[in-house]
């Protein structure tokens, strides 16, 4: 599981846009959002790098936090 921190995360359709984000990296990924803290957790075989390069793309900002 990583973690990140997405200071942009701050609503329903914020939690869309990253959840198709990760998904287009590893469509198998699971993603737990906390809207309060503005953070993420991920469980993916994926690159860190990779998701953050995605929410990147998707207009959110990441950073690892674990």
């Amino acid at each position: 599981m990583t973690n990140f921190s997405v200071p942009k995360m701050s609503c329903g359709h914020c939690k869309a846009s990253i959840g198709k984000a990760i998904a287009s990296v590893d469509s198998d990924a699971e993603v737990d959002y906390n809207m309060t803290t503005r953070q993420i957790a991920v469980q993916s075989d994926a690159d860190s790098d990779a998701l953050i390069a995605a929410m990147k793309s998707a207009g959110y900002d990441a950073e690892r936090v674990n």
